[in-house]
């Protein structure tokens, strides 16, 4: 009995002890709880977040880390082979920083990957153009802005994915739009902001859609006159924050919260009450926010904690009379976000969307009792060109097969040619299949329960002046 209960407190001894060896050694290598800042020296260019490069590309500026528990010994720059970089974002396993850099001051801005431990670091994309703005996607991918300033499609920043390894880059946004600041949610969509360029500028917005490209949709809308200039983050309340700014008044910032299930009707300020300007945020494991903050234009901005509950700021966590912090995220292990399917095929030349009912009205104009002209004719317009028109069938409905990877708006004429409504850029991936509720629809309004009677027939060919698209077709069940 005595030599069980010997070899049993054996057994005990050695497998505490591995364990014990295997926790130092992980404790050792972790980089948790550091906090990576990217600081901008001398004084800052005027804000444009309409072309976004003087807020993407911002000279000599770098990337630093600290240890809140210990700011000063252990504050260390970890980009000092760069001549700038910025955009922060930490993977999932808390080891490894993607971020947008320059290497020397005419060189293009390019995606690298840095390993926290050892601080190496490898260059992701290899282009001519400037890329900016990367996030991670699950299984070894990335997701960042590429501008093209020669772009036949004449948008501004576009989106591209690819592997860590810089391959199979490919772009998945085909509309006149500049997308920044992406982040990818939990449920695995892609979440940018989203400004049209042409034929003129338009207001900020949220844009949602899967890694593919596909599935693009509004998630949010702000008030007249606000701009959203932040990269947004989810919660694990299933909330989104983001920085919100008043287009007349650029120090008139506010911290912006919606929800995941209802962005259009849950937005929330989270900092009434508090003036000054806030420049990005972070969510942190406690529920607690990392906020750059400064109370006046004559100030650097500074790295803060602020309480979204009390509605305050907390503790100053870093300030430096030399440099303006813009960013800050913290290293920590979190949950990797969902890996999406892909409906694209890039063998098929086309796109499929159906429309339930053009003339559908919003409740809310219906309970004012607004009434608009019934839909004649719907148009089809490219960039350059109109691309068809027809008449919907006769309940409202219609179904068309459109070019993939080309931009598209849809108008509603009445009777006597004016126009009723028109949306704004679209665009369908290879073998995409979209449907929308009608065009004068509330965003979140869900459609009716019935078969419209479009899809009885063949879709209608857009453009309509290419009589037949060859393709292949495949069983997508």
């Amino acid at each position: 009995m005595n030599r069980f209960r010997i070899r049993i407190f054996l057994i005990a001894a050695v497998v505490t002890g591995f364990s014990l060896i295997l926790l130092t050694s992980c404790n050792k290598n972790s980089q948790e709880g550091l906090i990576i800042i990217t600081q901008v020296s001398g004084k800052l260019q005027n804000i444009n977040y309409v072309n976004g490069n003087s807020c993407r590309y911002i000279p000599q500026s770098r990337i630093s880390a600290f240890d809140p528990a210990d700011p000063e010994r252990s504050f260390k720059v970890l980009t000092t082979a760069f001549y700038s970089a910025r955009s922060p974002e930490v993977s999932c396993d808390g080891k490894h920083l993607l971020f947008a850099g320059q290497l020397k001051a005419n060189d293009p801005w390019q995606i690298w990957e840095m390993d926290l431990g050892s601080l190496k670091t490898k260059r992701i994309t290899s282009t001519q153009n400037n890329c900016t703005d990367p996030a991670y996607l699950p299984l070894g991918e990335v997701v960042y802005s590429e501008n093209l300033p020669n772009d036949s499609l004449k948008s501004g920043h576009s989106l591209y994915t690819g592997n860590l390894d810089g391959s199979d880059m490919k772009r998945i946004t085909f509309n006149p739009h500049a997308y920044f600041a992406s982040t990818v949610l939990m449920d695995g969509r892609i979440l940018s902001v989203s400004r049209k360029v042409y034929p003129k500028n338009g207001k900020s917005l949220l844009m949602a859609m899967r890694p593919d490209g596909t599935k693009c949709e509004l998630f949010y809308r702000g008030p007249d006159g606000r701009a959203i200039t932040s990269r947004a983050w989810e919660t694990s309340g299933n909330n989104i924050l983001f920085i919100e700014s008043d287009e007349n008044n650029p120090e008139n910032d506010k911290i912006i919260s919606v929800n995941y299930n209802n962005p259009f009707a849950s937005r929330k300020d989270l900092t009434t009450g508090t003036e000054g300007a806030f420049h990005s945020l972070f969510p942190e494991n406690s529920g607690k926010l990392l906020v750059t903050y400064r109370k006046s234009a004559d100030e650097k901005y500074a790295l803060y904690e602020y309480d979204p509950e009390a509605m305050k700021l907390g503790k100053l966590l870093l300030n430096n009379t030399d440099f303006d912090i813009l960013e800050a995220v913290e290293v920590n292990v979190h949950h990797r976000p969902r890996k999406m399917p892909s409906e694209v095929h890039m063998d098929i030349k086309t796109g499929l969307i159906v429309c339930q009912d053009a003339n559908l009205l919003d409740p809310a104009l219906a309970s004012r009792k607004q009434r608009l002209p019934e839909t004649a004719q719907i148009e089809i317009i490219g960039v350059d060109s109109a691309m068809g028109d027809f008449s919907p069938e006769p309940d409202g409905s219609f179904y068309l097969r459109i070019k993939a990877d080309k931009p598209f708006r849809i108008r509603s004429i009445d009777s006597k040619g004016n126009v009723i409504q028109s949306c704004d850029w679209l665009w369908l991936r290879p073998n995409e299949r979209r449907g929308c509720v009608g065009c004068h629809e509330n965003p979140e309004l869900a459609p009716e329960n019935r078969i419209p009677m479009a899809v009885k027939k063949s879709p209608i060919g857009i453009p309509i002046h290419v009589s037949k698209i060859k393709e292949i077709m495949i069983d997508t069940e």
